[in-house]
């Protein structure tokens, strides 16, 4: 069974501005592309079903290329305060939701940015015990390396005026020592571990809501890291397996290995771990440092705002040549999460010491605060950079208050990095951004805050098609796939993404609210408008 594809615009994505009239897909694969004519003449014995775009725009499908799946569905079922402009209304919204709840249930918030307050500050546990001291309660920051703890869950959690700082975190205090509930990065899971454990209708309903969601914003796969998390590697994989049947529901999973449990993963055999061609099993997944947010990215230099602290380090430069090392001994490559310059440079230090084998590519996640030198060293290095466009958006201007004018030439560098010819894929972050590949396309493109609506640094703009080529070939490259996946040509994968409006027509401020028609995932239509 052959289907021809259609009556639009066509673009293949391999040269900008290169569209063909019609594609032709059998059993999940492009056999042709070209003149609509000619393909209807030289399959004319084989095609059995034709769909027509009706004047619609089609591209290689899109693909996030670093999001948290289980994380996103969650989001969407939690409380979410990504839309709170205050401290109070983050309060409010939690009185809310306490109404709603049995007591002694956890009640947890998502997604809180006191930069987008007009008056930020962090709120404090006494401040969420007086939402309520009936609940163990605890507030996610937006870049999930903060939240806030009220007493309840303190208390359940042990802690104490003499708990200690654990490695990789930091426990806030009032000046007599005690905890004031907001916790850093590795100091989170002191918490989060006394968490009960989700049941796997909740894990399965999670995931099904992000795919589903993915799905509608026209995205065909993401790469997730999600594995270490909600009972450990195994329990998370065999989440995936169930929801992502490659029948009802088809959905190109790529997911990252926390070094955590890389050791369960290589405990599977070959043939389970490639049993499922919709999920794959990929890089080992590092974090070597914070967030800007919660100023606990790693800097080598003071932040401009608070000199006391230049970020913390998730593991010591040893510790984190050591994980990859093992990721080698595996023969793995691996992802690692840097997003201040002094990470990124201890990322590279790593790859330089432990590099991947001849052929392989490794890659490094944000890569928000650079330095000439460091660009230097990355071009000579088999690594992508995957970075988060909308975070440009998000972080401006505030991220200057953080850095300071001074360090601002290399930071969030997107056209530098490209021109320098390093390779770049394009994600969302999800839930810490918004899930639509639109938005992240248009953040690149016009660099335009959200919240003062100027545009920073324009001379680091993308055009349209670098921007798209982020989402396209640039997720394919960043798991080595750019032989069969990235654009529309014989003999890559039928993942197309059709939208109503043409993106090299339309404003660039307009980009996002093109409406997606179909998301076509293994040549069958998984969304329709």
């Amino acid at each position: 069974m052959s289907t021809l594809w259609y009556g639009g615009t066509i673009y293949t994505m391999r040269r900008e501005g290169e569209t063909v009239e019609a594609v032709l897909v059998e059993d999940g694969v492009i056999q042709a592309v070209g003149k609509e004519d000619v393909l209807r003449r030289e399959w004319q014995h084989k095609i059995t079903e034709e769909i027509s775009l009706h004047n619609r725009v089609m591209y290689p499908g899109f693909v996030d290329s670093h999001l948290h799946l289980i994380g996103h569905g969650e989001k969407l079922l939690r409380l979410d305060l990504t839309e709170a402009k205050s401290g109070e209304e983050v309060l409010r919204l939690l009185k809310e939701k306490v109404n709603e709840v049995e007591e002694g249930e956890w009640i947890i918030g998502e997604g809180w940015d006191e930069n987008q307050w007009e008056n930020p500050y962090i709120l404090h546990r006494r401040q969420l015990d007086e939402v309520t001291t009936k609940h163990p309660l605890i507030i996610k920051r937006v870049c999930r390396h903060a939240l806030i703890a009220n007493s309840r869950a303190l208390e359940m959690s042990g802690f104490s005026a003499e708990v200690q700082d654990p490695s990789g975190g930091v426990i806030h205090r009032d000046e007599d020592g005690t905890p004031n509930g907001f916790l850093l990065d590795q100091a989170q899971e002191l918490v989060t571990a006394h968490i009960p454990l989700a049941s796997e209708a909740y894990l399965q309903k999670a995931l099904t809501v992000a795919i589903d969601d993915c799905i509608k914003h026209g995205l065909t796969g993401g790469h997730s890291e999600d594995l270490n998390y909600y009972g450990g590697f195994l329990r998370t994989y065999e989440t995936f397996k169930r929801v992502i049947d490659g029948e009802k529901t088809k959905f190109r999973a790529h997911l990252l290995v926390h070094h955590e449990v890389v050791d369960n993963m290589m405990e599977l055999s070959e043939e389970v771990r490639n049993e499922n061609s919709f999920i794959e099993l990929g890089s080992v997944k590092i974090f070597s440092d914070g967030s800007l947010g919660s100023q606990s990215a790693l800097l080598s230099f003071p932040y401009h705002n608070d000199p006391s602290t230049n970020g913390v380090a998730i593991h010591s430069l040893e510790k984190l040549k050591s994980i990859v090392k093992k990721a080698r001994e595996y023969g793995r490559t691996v992802a690692v999460h840097a997003i201040g310059d002094l990470a990124f440079e201890y990322v590279l230090d790593s790859i330089e010491d432990y590099p991947p084998k001849k052929g392989q590519r490794d890659r490094i996640i944000h890569a928000q605060i650079l330095r000439e030198e460091l660009i230097e060293r990355t071009k000579k290095l088999p690594v992508v950079l995957d970075i988060q466009p909308r975070f440009v958006v998000s972080d401006f201007p505030w991220v200057i208050g953080r850095v300071g004018e001074k360090n601002l030439s290399y930071c969030y560098a997107w056209k530098t990095l490209i021109k320098e010819g390093i390779l770049c894929a394009g994600g969302s972050d999800a839930p810490i951004e918004p899930i639509s590949p639109l938005l992240g396309i248009e953040a690149a493109v016009t660099r335009q805050s959200l919240s003062d609506g100027k545009v920073y640094m324009k001379e680091e703009q993308l055009s349209v098609f670098e921007a798209i080529q982020l989402f396209t070939i640039g997720s394919a490259y960043a798991i080595s796939q750019e032989d069969k996946k990235g654009y529309i040509e014989k003999g890559y994968v039928a993942d197309f993404t059709v939208l109503e409006k043409d993106l090299f027509k339309v404003k660039e401020t307009e980009i996002s609210g093109v409406e997606v028609i179909y998301t076509v995932i293994d040549g069958v239509i998984m969304y329709k408008q």
